[in-house]
Order: structure tokens, then sequence, then C-alpha cells
């Protein structure tokens, strides 16, 4: 699977996976919706985000854990 709207630059937030380039990361988002908060409020805060990036961020994780065994 491919993300183009995941990025990974080591000059940028360490070369955590962020969003477009941007100085947002995948995990920062994804523990923003774990501890409640909608994607319409993640898009409000965040308003050069977009839905399109919200299920990236999303399909990301879920390929991240797939296939993997529960510690």
């Amino acid at each position: 699977m491919t993300f183009p709207r995941i990025t990974a630059d080591p000059d940028v937030m360490g070369g955590a996976p962020c969003v477009r380039q941007s100085r947002v990361p995948v995990a920062t988002l994804l523990a923003m919706l774990a501890d409640g908060m909608s994607v319409t409020d993640i898009l409000t805060d965040l308003p050069f985000l977009d839905e399109e990036d919200m299920v990236e961020v999303l399909n990301y994780a879920a390929d991240a854990v797939r296939d993997r065994t529960a510690r």
C-alpha cells in the first residue's frame, strides 16, 4: 500500500511520519482521536488538513499493525 499524503523527512520532526510535509505527526493525530476528539474537531483545530488526510492517517496506522501478533 502506498500513502502519498504521509511523508517522512529526516529534517522534519526527526523523520517521524507526518501529513503532507507538515510538522503534524501521524502519531499526534492518532493520539487526538484516541483522546476522544472527532475528525471534525481536529480539522477545525488544524484547518490546513482535510478529511482525505485523516482517512490516510487511519489507513497508514492500520497498515502499520496489520499482520502483527498482539503482545
